[in-house]
């Protein structure tokens, strides 16, 4: 298990505040991943580093349901997301584009951006500060998508 550090988030974080809409005429997901959390940290896409996480709260990916949202926070490098909850349609959308979200009801209380976590999606745990969190253990189907890159690059391989 990697150490990545984490940016926390708060309750209720909607896609157009991960990527505002404007950005979507841009044309490509590369394009758009330097405007990622513009409205609440400018600064996040020079921050973040490949294998680093995203923490929210309750509903996380909440609002329209735009594939880009989980899409630039993949392309930025983000390892997974953890949080108390997540928007149904944000869910389905970063598992189907490869990118891990992971319901974890006790951690994002507990930490703060700057920590450093680890992650172990087989176990179903999250490492912080020397505690343990119990998170969502993904089924072994959805580790497979995920371990191939998303719902597509899945069902290619079966083909």
């Amino acid at each position: 298990m990697a150490v990545g550090k984490i940016f926390k988030f708060h309750n209720d974080l909607d896609t157009d505040q991960i990527i505002a809409s404007q950005y979507l005429l841009l044309p490509t997901i590369e394009d758009m991943k330097i405007h990622t959390f513009e409205s609440l940290d400018p600064q996040f896409p020079s921050k973040i580093k490949p294998g680093d996480y995203v923490v929210g709260g309750e509903n996380f990916g909440c609002g329209s349901s735009r594939e880009q949202a989980p899409g630039v926070l993949k392309a930025l490098g983000v390892k997974a997301v953890v949080a108390k909850s997540f928007a149904r349609i944000f869910y389905r959308n970063a598992i189907n584009i490869g990118l891990p979200v992971i319901v974890c009801r006790e951690l994002p209380d507990q930490v703060e951006t700057g920590d450093e976590m680890e992650l172990s999606l087989s176990e179903g745990v999250a490492r912080v500060g020397g505690e343990e969190y119990p998170c969502t253990r993904l089924p072994e189907y959805m580790q497979k998508i995920l371990n191939q890159g998303g719902l597509i690059a899945s069902l290619n391989e079966e083909v």
